[in-house]
């Protein structure tokens, strides 16, 4: 288990074990792959992030993360992994997310993307993401660095 603190000084822990913290998570983080890149959504006030975010009301943790991928950036996820599990400690409460990687066969136009954009495709991330202003607060603590690491680990990058 890693703990470190995110972009708002917010206490995070992060293990990369199942269900490590809840076994009812109520938010998901979704790494997405698209091609031989990454595929992002535009959020209308923080920036370029990948999608996520609260499941609804019946929904597993998997379901939520391929709604979500689908109803903010129009991909239709062929594969979907669990790849860990992040608690948030906020001054007011505390937020469990799941984080899965999904890898995107195409994109399929909506009507609307939601609270977002649409769909951002990169080819890399950039080196210096923590300080480039393009990028949401979400993308600029360490689940992600450590989140990208563990992938290669499992050779899912």
């Amino acid at each position: 288990m890693l703990t470190f603190y995110d972009y708002y000084g917010n206490r995070v822990r992060l293990s990369f074990t199942k269900n490590a913290f809840s076994s009812e998570p109520k938010h998901v983080f979704v790494i997405c792959r698209y091609r031989n890149g990454w595929l992002l959504t535009e959020h209308r006030e923080r920036g370029l992030e990948f999608p996520g975010g609260k499941m609804e009301e019946g929904e597993t943790p998997e379901e939520a993360a391929i709604r979500e991928v689908r109803e903010e950036t129009g991909g239709i996820v062929r594969e979907l992994m669990y790849l860990g599990q992040y608690e948030v400690m906020g001054k007011t409460e505390t937020i469990i997310k799941n984080i899965y990687v999904a890898y995107v066969d195409e994109l399929i136009q909506q009507p609307s993307y939601f609270e977002t954009n649409g769909p951002v495709y990169i080819e890399q991330l950039p080196q210096n993401i923590r300080s480039d202003d393009r990028f949401s607060f979400i993308m600029k603590d360490d689940v992600l660095t450590y989140s990208l690491l563990e992938m290669k680990k499992r050779s899912f990058v």
